[in-house]
């Protein structure tokens, strides 16, 4: 999900703002003229000398070090020629921020095993991002000539022809003579311009259609730039995927923290203080046995109606760690028995070929339990519903009311809270709560962990 600013603004592809009145010519037009058009040919311009560059350093350095391998030395002079190389891809990813708009993170840094010189020459050398930003230097260079040349000729040519007839003087024309003679030489050696009507027109064509095309020329080039840069200047997947999953599992050991203090919370405050109360009024009804008991049977009577009340915050709560419901008969009569509990009127639709793992299942349920209590405290509604199913390897949940809107899963709302939990098993959550109602909240998930 990607975070909404405060400020709308349409958004073209790569995050280029749409310019106000824009729409009014037509994008083939207005084309040529754009930013971005400059922008990216600026980029493909450069191509060239840090193609060069990068290359030069990366043929250079390895072989070098290929070279010194026989020695010690070969291993430092190919880190070096490693550590040069994602000087590179710094210089490159910045490139690619200022002109094609293009944000790549930051690979992380190179992790070493234990400490030392020795540890970290080893894992310099075997790290994939070092050797992808080396393979990077090298796949540049013969890229950075073909995108040079092409959009120095579509540009070049298609201003030339187009602007034709404004520098066409620069040339000698003789009136009255086909071609250009060459004085002193003796011969006569013709050529050919264009100097009739007809041909200014088939020239300014001509020129016109290259200004139009280059733009998707130059744009088609810096969309492979884009891959270029992201697939191999970026962080591996591995790495991010690393990072994600240490994140999500800090994530579900606070969840797990809070539920144990939640737990702990409830049976200190509520039964086990129920209890104590219990015990020290059974201990007096039956000292009032022996004295008075019609007493003693009194206050037995009000122990009994105490431990029917205990025993209810001890169902609620085991209910809310993992209902016996859904574990003997699955999420739809789980679901229908939290919407029974709602003080809104609740449909539930549960249309699944199966049951998902039971980690999944415990999930959706308290998603959906969570949800309805929002709608019963927050939302003003008047009726729900609850729509469950599966839609190839995810599990969908949908809630809806028609309450009064606004709802939004910013930082610090329960909304933020439940996201996170869903984040941390790769779940996400979308709220579609505009002011004034209805709001929509969909909850995927995936059908196995």
């Amino acid at each position: 999900m990607t975070s909404r600013a405060e400020r709308t603004v349409p958004v073209m592809a790569y995050g280029y703002p749409a310019q106000e009145g824009a729409h009014r010519l037509p994008a083939a037009l207005r084309a040529p003229v754009e930013a971005r058009t400059w922008r990216e040919f600026a980029y493909l311009l450069l191509n060239l000398p840090m193609g060069v560059i990068g290359f030069v350093w990366t043929v250079t350095t390895l072989s070098l070090g290929a070279g010194l391998l026989i020695t010690f030395v070969g291993l430092p002079v190919l880190v070096l020629a490693l550590g040069g190389c994602r000087a590179v891809g710094y210089a490159e990813r910045a490139r690619a921020r200022s002109l094609l708009w293009l944000e790549v993170a930051e690979p992380a840094p190179v992790r070493t095993k234990g400490r030392g010189f020795f540890p970290w020459l080893g894992g310099q050398l075997g790290s994939g991002v070092n050797w992808r930003h080396a393979i990077y230097c090298l796949l540049h260079f013969p890229w950075g000539v073909f995108t040079f040349s092409v959009a120095i000729s579509f540009f070049t040519y298609g201003w030339g022809l187009l602007t034709y007839p404004l520098w066409r003087w620069v040339f000698p024309v003789y009136f009255g003579q086909q071609g250009l003679q060459v004085h002193g030489s003796g011969d006569d050696r013709h050529g050919w311009w264009l100097h009739t009507p007809a041909d200014m027109v088939l020239c300014v064509v001509a020129g016109l259609l290259l200004v139009l095309a280059s733009p998707w020329v130059v744009r088609g080039m810096a969309h492979v730039d884009r891959l270029l840069v992201s697939g191999l200047l970026g962080p591996s997947r591995l790495d991010s995927r690393v990072t994600e999953l240490e994140s999500d599992r800090g994530v579900v050991v606070d969840h797990a923290a809070a539920d144990l203090r939640r737990i702990e919370r409830d049976l200190h405050d509520g039964a086990q203080a129920r209890l104590v109360a219990l015990a020290m009024d059974l201990g007096l009804a039956k000292e009032k046995l022996l004295e008075d008991p019609e007493a003693g049977a009194a206050m037995v009577e009000e122990a009994h109606g105490e431990v029917k009340i205990a025993l209810q915050e001890l169902r609620d709560l085991a209910r809310g760690i993992h209902p016996a419901i859904l574990t003997d008969r699955g999420l739809g009569p789980a679901l229908s028995a939290v919407a029974a509990r709602c003080t809104v009127p609740v449909a539930v639709t549960v249309d699944l070929p199966a049951r998902p793992v039971p980690a999944i299942e415990g999930i959706a349920y308290f998603t959906v339990s969570e949800l309805l209590q929002n709608v019963s405290k927050h939302s003003g509604a008047s009726r729900a519903s609850v729509d469950v199913w599966r839609s190839g390897d995810r599990l969908m949940l949908q809630v809806r009311d028609n309450g009064r809107g606004g709802a939004e899963a910013g930082a610090g709302s329960g909304l933020a809270g439940l996201a996170e939990r869903l984040d941390s098993v790769d779940g996400v959550l979308v709220v579609d709560s505009a002011a004034g109602g209805p709001t929509r909240v969909t909850a995927e998930l995936p059908w196995r962990v």
